[in-house]
């Protein structure tokens, strides 16, 4: 995308409602020839940011050449579809990112959890050790890549809940 192709982005105040770009409820769709010279695509960007959340195939209009119109019906479908797409890749950022498992040390239930902290120049992991009332028994850091299972938890907590070698 060009720097002019960007400027209707950075105003993100205004409504724009025009056959191929339309702006409205933090939300702008753009319908754009399709790269493979083929029929017609819509991007849709969210307010304020650079890259589309969705790319999809656009319907040709009745002359079969070009783009079907967006109205206001077309951009809240869109609108919902974006949404559903950002949600998605959220959820599985946060799953990939966060994982816990239950262990049973002296009778009771003890939760392990690794969340990752994405850092570009220093990734690294914090596991947590929580009983059944809620509280912290123990929290360490951890290489961004160590796995978290039901074996490696039991060897933290036989371990004394001690920092974990690398």
């Amino acid at each position: 995308m060009s720097q002019d192709d960007t400027a209707f982005l950075e105003d993100d105040t205004s409504q724009i409602h025009e056959p191929r770009l339309w702006r409205d409820k933090g939300w702008t769709a753009k319908v754009v020839k399709n790269e493979d010279g083929e029929g017609w695509a819509v991007e849709m960007f969210r307010d304020g940011s650079a890259e589309p959340a969705l790319v999809g195939p656009w319907t040709m209009g009745r002359n079969k050449v070009d783009p079907k119109p967006l109205d206001a019906a077309a951009h809240q479908t869109l609108v919902k579809t974006a949404s559903e797409v950002i949600r998605r890749h959220e959820q599985q950022l946060h799953a990939r990112l966060n994982k816990q498992v239950s262990i049973e040390i002296a009778s009771q239930l003890v939760n392990v959890r690794l969340a990752i902290t994405p850092d570009e120049f220093e990734p690294f992991g914090t596991l947590t050790a929580i009983d059944s009332f809620g509280d912290v028994l123990a929290s360490v850091n951890v290489q961004p890549d160590f796995r978290l299972t039901t074996e490696s938890a039991t060897r933290w907590a036989d371990g004394g809940f001690g920092q974990i070698r690398h």
